[in-house]
């Protein structure tokens, strides 16, 4: 592998997870918008439950890869970051229960002001989320030597 390579790969884990985020925080406008069209429609109800479970899904896997692979990588390489680590952890654990309580509203066919609650509930957890994360963890991902596919490892959108 040459150094521009070497380089390429290393410097991709911040850039990835900056993707990542822009791709979620456009996911939960996605939803926003759906539920602005008028979700009290049958039609753009049927739509919203489709862009709210994809966007639950989206954002769970993300988590769940972050946890899996990202941070253990993290963590190996820069121990001192570990109490911040958990801290993104109960975050996860966080968003993870807001975002049960919005997929069984959009289910249970909940009125477009009772889903916006929860999309403003998971939108505000998030956004401090990924603020925090990128401010602690940008840095330390521009030299993380983590060999993965980054798709498994922050998620497909």
């Amino acid at each position: 592998m040459s150094d521009d390579d070497e380089r390429t790969r290393v410097i991709a884990w911040a850039a990835e997870l900056r993707r990542a985020h822009s791709r979620l925080r456009d996911a939960l406008q996605a939803v926003r918008d759906a539920l602005q069209d008028g979700a009290d429609v049958p039609t753009a109800s049927r739509e919203l439950v489709l862009y709210c479970r994809g966007f639950c899904t989206a954002l769970d896997q993300h988590h769940r890869g972050e946890d899996r692979a990202l941070f253990p990588a993290i963590e190996a390489e820069h121990p001192e970051l570990a109490p911040v680590l958990r801290r993104l952890e109960q975050d996860h654990s966080m968003i993870d229960v807001l975002l049960t309580a919005l997929s069984s509203a959009a289910d249970d066919g909940a009125a477009a002001d009772e889903i916006g609650r929860h999309l403003d509930g998971v939108g505000a957890i998030m956004a401090s989320h990924f603020a925090y994360e990128e401010r602690q963890l940008l840095q330390v991902l521009e030299t993380l030597g983590l060999q993965a596919d980054p798709d498994e490892v922050l998620g497909r959108l």
